[in-house]
């Protein structure tokens, strides 16, 4: 007899990850593997995702481990064609890569701006449009879109990046209705993680400020993230694409100390 936990599972599935090195992308790569599926992990620094294959490997789970710059049109062509050529089947994608520092739109350039929108939002478009013929072939499924609570805060210095993840957001819920009901389309928007990324980028003070600043007071863990990301990815969640889940504490606003 089937229980509701037998629908929080990924067995005879097979994940891409990007952005899989360290931080959220990590973490989605070995939940995936300790849900049960096999998991291609790309990123531009090999040893990095050679490390996270190494560990999907240790949960009995197969693993690739690519290097792939999401930017590079010939990059991402490799990657989804060496997962289904090595992997056998394609059937989840999780668009990871992106991100952007704080912006000045008086010092960064409209081609600079291109460059943000080019790594946050044109590279997800063009990996979906990749995988979801496979995703066909396989029977059905799934893309999770990393993007974040700045797409919907409106806060100084995040024009670029803001811009960019509400971009992929709506961008989410629209392919959400192109690809229905093979695939389902959805988006996990992060508060504050704390990552390597954050903590190099935010003094000891700055992120107490900003764990007082969040209703549940305290900064997000990968593992929240990808929590989320099992959820979405596996029959649990059948019932829901074009949908952006908020994983963020609780804020309705930046939560940076002003």
């Amino acid at each position: 007899m089937s229980t509701i936990l037998d629908r929080f599972t990924m067995h005879g599935q097979v994940a891409v990850v990007t952005g899989a090195g360290r931080g959220l992308g990590r973490a989605i790569a070995l939940a995936y593997a300790e849900a049960g599926a096999d998991v291609v992990c790309a990123a531009r620094t090999l040893a990095d995702v050679e490390a996270v294959a190494e560990e999907v490997r240790s949960l009995g789970r197969r693993a690739l481990a690519i290097r792939c710059d999401v930017n590079d049109e010939a990059k991402r062509e490799a990657l989804i064609t060496r997962t289904r050529e090595e992997m056998g089947r394609l059937t989840h994608l999780v668009n990871n890569a992106g991100g952007s520092g704080p912006s000045h739109p008086l010092k960064m350039t409209p081609e600079q701006l291109d460059q943000v929108l080019h790594f946050n939002v044109t590279s997800a478009y063009a990996l979906t449009r990749l995988s979801v013929p496979h995703m066909r072939e396989a029977g059905g499924g799934n893309v999770i879109n990393i993007t974040s609570g700045a797409a919907r805060y409106i806060q100084r210095h995040f024009s670029a990046y803001g811009t960019a993840k509400a971009a992929l957001t709506q961008l989410t819920r629209l392919l959400a209705q192109d690809f229905a009901p093979d695939v389902r389309i959805n988006a996990i928007a992060p508060g504050p993680i704390r990552t390597a990324a954050l903590e190099n980028a935010a003094s000891a003070e700055m992120l107490e400020g900003m764990a007082r600043n969040t209703p549940l007071q305290r900064l997000g863990e990968a593992e929240d993230i990808a929590a989320a990301a099992l959820y979405l990815a596996t029959p649990a969640a059948a019932w829901v694409t074009g949908k952006v889940i908020e994983v963020d504490g609780g804020a309705e606003g930046s939560v940076w100390p002003g």
